[in-house]
C-alpha cells in the first residue's frame, strides 16, 4: 500500500532510493483501451514488477508522442474522456497498484485547468509527479511553484542536444528524477538504441544527484538490459501501448512484457 505519512514526491524518491536495480517504468495512456481495462493493465504492470508507472493524460496535440501513442490518445479522446475523468482514473490506478504514478501531459491542458488546481488534483489522486514535455525549464517557475505547494515532483526532460547550461538548469529545477531522452524525435518503437544515451546520462549526473531515467525508443528486453547498466530507470512507452492495441487480453500481455523487461533488468 502507498505510504500516507509523506508527500507524494517523497514516495517517488523512496522508490528510487529503495531500488535494487534500475526501475522498469511502463508508460500507459490513461483510459486506453477503456477505463476499466486501463486500471487492470496498470495493476498487471505493477504486479509484474513495474516500479513507477508513467500515465499519459490524453491531449489533442501530443507533440512528443509518436504514432502508436497518438493513435491510443485519439481513441480515448474520441470516447469523450476529459481531464477530470483522466484524473479519476489515475486515482483508481494508484489504488490498484500501490506504485508511484507520474503523469505526463501538455501545458495547455494544465493552464486551462489551473496550475494549482491541476497539481493538487494529481496529488489528491495519488500521483507523485508530472512530466510536461512542452514546458521549457526557463518558463516553468509558476508550474514548479504549484507542484511544490501540492507536494508533487516536477520532472524535466533532457535531450542529447541540451547544452551544459540547459542541463544545469534542468538539474536545478527537477525533482524526483530527470528524464533522459535517448533519441531525438518523438516516441516510438526502435530497432536499436543510441549509445549517446549513455553519454547524456553521464552529463546529467555531472549536474545532479537525482536519479536519471532513460526513455524514447526503449522497445525490447535487450534495450532495457542495456539501459539498466547505466541508468536508474528504464521508461518503455510505445512498445507497451502497442501490446494493448488489438489484444484480446491486454492486461495479461502487458504484464508478461513488463515481466520480461524486469527479468532483463535484474540480469545486469
Amino acid at each position: 500500500m502507498a505510504r500516507t505519512d509523506v508527500t507524494p514526491a517523497q514516495r517517488l524518491d523512496d522508490a528510487f532510493a529503495e531500488r535494487k536495480s534500475a526501475l522498469v517504468m511502463p508508460f500507459l495512456v490513461c483510459g486506453y483501451p477503456d477505463a476499466d481495462t486501463f486500471v487492470d493493465i496498470a495493476a498487471a504492470a505493477a504486479e509484474a514488477g513495474g516500479g513507477v508507472l508513467e500515465i499519459g493524460i490524453p491531449f489533442s496535440d501530443p507533440i512528443m508522442d509518436g504514432p502508436v501513442i497518438q493513435e491510443a490518445t485519439n481513441a480515448v479522446l474520441a470516447k469523450g474522456q476529459r481531464t477530470a475523468g483522466a484524473i479519476e482514473l489515475i486515482a483508481r490506478a494508484a489504488e490498484a497498484t500501490g506504485r508511484p504514478l507520474v503523469a505526463m501531459t501538455y501545458y495547455n491542458l494544465i493552464f486551462r485547468y489551473g496550475l494549482d488546481a491541476f497539481a493538487h488534483a494529481l496529488a489528491d489522486a495519488g500521483a507523485t509527479g508530472a512530466i510536461v514535455p512542452d514546458l521549457s525549464v526557463e518558463d516553468s517557475g509558476p508550474w514548479r511553484d504549484a507542484c511544490g505547494r501540492a507536494g508533487i515532483a516536477p520532472v524535466f526532460i533532457a535531450a542529447q542536444t541540451s547544452p551544459p547550461e540547459r542541463l544545469r538548469a534542468i538539474a536545478a529545477a527537477a525533482r524526483g528524477f530527470v528524464y533522459a531522452a535517448s533519441l531525438l524525435g518523438v516516441t516510438g518503437v526502435r530497432e536499436s538504441m543510441d549509445d549517446r544515451a549513455r553519454a547524456l546520462v553521464a552529463s546529467i549526473r555531472e549536474e545532479t544527484d537525482l536519479p536519471v531515467a532513460v526513455g524514447i525508443g526503449v522497445s525490447t528486453a535487450e534495450h532495457a538490459r542495456a539501459v539498466a547498466s547505466y541508468a536508474d530507470g528504464v521508461i518503455v512507452g510505445s512498445a507497451v501501448v502497442k501490446r494493448i492495441s488489438g489484444s484480446s487480453s491486454p492486461a495479461r500481455d502487458v504484464g508478461a512484457f513488463v515481466s520480461d523487461l524486469v527479468t532483463a533488468v535484474l540480469s545486469t
